[in-house]
């Protein structure tokens, strides 16, 4: 008997298949002497739709709200109905005594492989292929432990109950919010409040009030220091006089050391990512939103096989990887890395419990290289940036910590002080890595949007205020200083400032406060983000995420349970709890519902209004109503609001073939009540797309050479027919 291997891909279906030799390719599937390998396309099998319940519901209408099954049903995606055959048909042949699931080690992979089980009745037994790499060798051992099929049944289970509470939510709140307000307006249990994130920061800033303020720094000969009232003190004066009279009043003062601090930091390496880490440092060093990244680790983890399993949501590595690690880094000590790993290979690893922690990972460990040699040279230019990022990482955890003495000194200039610091290198240990690196160093400071505080009503003076001093605070290379000894202070500077309202989100921190809060999946984060802004709720300006008109109106017309990130935080931890088997799948599910209820029935009772922020003046063609400006992916678009209208064409219409009559420019491609018609927009000549055989562009070309074959009587175009014809056309391709 043979075993069936479910992979989720075809290019990893292709991978296994050549590791256990199955050398026989079919057009779905490879065979081998013991096992016949097959793929799913991601998704071949869907929870039902509403019209498949019931033919009215293909109808969009409030009344018939909320839509809550009995029972979810499954169907197979049509697109990809095909693959779905071919899999079910390999589930019935009767020398196939089991099947092995291969699809990605996670939630929504056991999710692929269940849901095709279960509508190709599989009946015989099956076991679970759990690896996270897809190097040869990771393959084999994982061939050679397969496990229990039925040990996955929790995490079957929680993949279920998330996809059912998506539709059940998703579905019936943006049906109840589209039909209410004749508007396409999507919500969702996580989109929602992620949007609402970005909501808050945008009110922040439109209530923000900039306040002037201006500090004191003090020449004191090789160094500067900042005047603060006291060590608590920010060092921001609120009045220019102020400020100005004690400048006065220190210049050309004597002053003395009044006190001075050594301290030795010791500053650890940072952990390895996981995705969410690696999507945030992704962002901020090499610009790349977070579905890029997860597009391009995908490419390093499936086809070169250079990185371990991406969806991770652990920083942690395994105590059974530690003897791997020195194969990890032998396989990596190429290019600019082998100056920087081969110190490590000299002598035993520094493995901490820092770093290798059971207890700290579930189903994944953190983002590392695999034993997979590497070519740089076969990589992408964006494969390359961020393969870096995560080989630079992973040597870093066995690098010596950085350590550095900090000097703190108070400068006393008659009854003011004066604060300064300086740092000086004494080991750098693990930034030695990042040393020159072109993606600069991926453990550096926090973002400093991620938690900067909102500015409040005084303009900052309050809460948050003191952080903004250490930007002000002078970072120097301090002279040998003692206790009591004398200086001069020889000027003084005021330096000008305002305070500034907290900057709007960018991918990385947007992605921090999802993370923060349990907002989606590693796994996910990044189409949520895509989702937003695939439904114009928000857009990209340069860096920042800002919603849009329809975005801030639609975080109004939506419940206040479904805007808060609690909610569903307690979603996801209970989705958890079901995975790990002490959650109540039934409950949940129960509580989904109840919930779905009372969100459809706010938004039947709700008294507010919604208004199209990008109506233009260009109306329908169809049914005289005013149109909106959309994106697509094809540029923007022109589309009717009326959902049962439902026309929409390019806002900037495509340039033809055809040539104008009197300045011989491309027209415009239009599409009327009339039918499609040509105009120039400078001349404002219209002509109808039937104009006749005179016209330009590769169809009139085509009448021209038809009419030629067909009146010529078989004379070829040197005959004084041919040749007007070929003169024409020749005329026509110049101009």
């Amino acid at each position: 008997m043979k075993s069936l291997v479910l992979a989720e891909k075809p290019s990893v279906a292709k991978e296994l298949a050549r590791v256990l030799g199955c050398g026989a390719k079919q057009k779905s599937w490879y065979e081998g002497p013991k096992y016949v390998v097959t793929w799913a396309l991601g998704h071949l099998v869907e929870l039902a739709e509403p019209e498949d319940y019931n033919p009215a519901y293909k109808t969009w209408n409030l009344e018939d709200l909320p839509i809550l099954p009995d029972k979810m049903n499954l169907k197979v995606i049509r697109e990809t109905s095909h693959q779905y055959k071919a899999v079910a048909q390999l589930c019935k042949r009767s020398d196939i005594g089991e099947l092995i699931i291969a699809t990605d080690a996670g939630r929504e992979g056991e999710l692929v492989a269940r849901w095709i089980m279960e509508l190709a009745h599989w009946r015989k037994p099956f076991k679970r292929l759990w690896i996270s790499s897809q190097t040869d060798m990771a393959i084999r051992e994982g061939f050679a432990k397969l496990k229990a099929g039925r040990d996955y049944d929790r995490l079957y289970a929680s993949a279920v109950c998330r996809a059912e509470a998506d539709w059940l939510i998703g579905l019936n709140v943006t049906r109840a919010l589209t039909s209410k307000y004749n508007a396409q307006l999507a919500a969702g249990r996580v989109q929602t409040p992620t949007l609402a994130m970005l909501m808050d920061r945008e009110r922040e800033i439109n209530g923000f009030h900039p306040v002037p303020y201006w500090t004191v720094t003090a020449d004191c000969g090789g160094f500067t220091a900042l005047w603060r009232k006291d060590e608590k003190h920010d060092g921001r004066l609120y009045e220019k006089a102020e400020a100005e009279a004690l400048a006065g009043r220190v210049k050309d003062k004597a002053a003395v050391v009044d006190t001075l601090r050594k301290t030795e930091r010791t500053e650890l390496p940072p952990l390895a990512y996981d995705l969410t880490e690696l999507q945030r440092d992704a962002n901020k060093r090499l610009g790349f939103s977070a579905k890029q990244t997860s597009n391009v680790l995908q490419r390093l983890y499936e086809q070169h096989k250079l990185v371990t399993y991406p969806r991770t949501d652990s920083r942690y590595l395994t105590s059974d990887m530690a003897p791997t690690f020195k194969n990890r880094l032998e396989s990596v000590a190429t290019g600019p890395y082998a100056a920087l790993a081969r110190p490590l290979l000299r002598k035993p690893l520094a493995i901490t419990k820092r770093i290798v922690d059971d207890s700290k990972v579930t189903d994944h460990h953190a983002i590392i290289p695999t034993e997979q040699f590497v070519q740089l040279g076969a990589l992408s230019p964006e494969e390359r940036k961020l393969y870096d990022l995560i080989v630079r990482r992973f040597i870093a955890l066995f690098y010596a910590p950085n350590r550095y003495d900090e000097t703190s000194v108070v400068i006393r200039a008659g009854e003011e002080r004066f604060y300064a610091k300086g740092y000086v290198q004494k080991d750098a240990g693990w930034k030695e890595v990042y040393s020159g690196a072109a993606a600069g160093s991926a453990a550096e400071a926090d973002d400093e949007d991620e938690e900067e505080p909102a500015g409040d009503d005084d303009g900052g003076r309050g809460a948050g205020a003191g952080r903004a001093a250490a930007a002000h605070m002078p970072s120097q290379s301090l002279p040998e200083l003692q206790n009591g000894q004398k200086l001069s202070v020889r000027g003084s500077r005021i330096g000008s400032f305002e305070t500034k309202p907290p900057a709007r989100h960018t991918e990385a921190s947007l992605l921090a406060r999802m993370a923060k809060h349990n907002l989606g999946t590693p796994a996910t984060r990044a189409d949520i983000i895509e989702k937003l802004l695939g439904t114009d709720t928000i857009e990209r300006q340069q860096s920042r995420l800002v919603p849009t008109g329809k975005g801030r109106q639609l975080i109004e017309l939506v419940a206040d349970d479904l805007r808060t990130p609690e909610l569903t935080a307690r979603w996801e931890q209970e989705l958890e709890r079901i995975a790990q088997g002490k959650g109540d799948p039934k409950a949940f599910i129960a509580d989904i519902r109840s919930k779905t209820v009372r969100l459809v029935a706010e938004v039947k009772a709700s008294q507010k209004e919604y208004k199209p922020h990008n109506l233009t003046h260009t109306k329908c063609p169809e049914c005289g109503q005013k149109m909106m400006e959309t994106k697509g992916k094809r540029g923007k678009m022109l589309v009717c609001p009326s959902r049962e209208c439902g026309f929409r064409r390019p806002a900037e219409p495509a340039l033809s073939g055809r040539r104008c009559p009197q300045c011989h420019k491309r027209m415009e491609l239009h599409d009327g009540k009339a039918g499609k018609y040509f105009q120039c927009r400078p001349c404002n000549v219209v002509e109808k797309l039937d104009a006749g055989p005179g016209a330009g562009g590769k169809a009139g070309r085509k009448q021209q050479a038809q009419l030629a074959k067909q009146f010529s009587d078989n004379v070829t175009l040197g005959s004084s027919l041919g040749d007007a014809l070929k003169a024409a056309l020749e005329r026509d391709g110049k101009e």
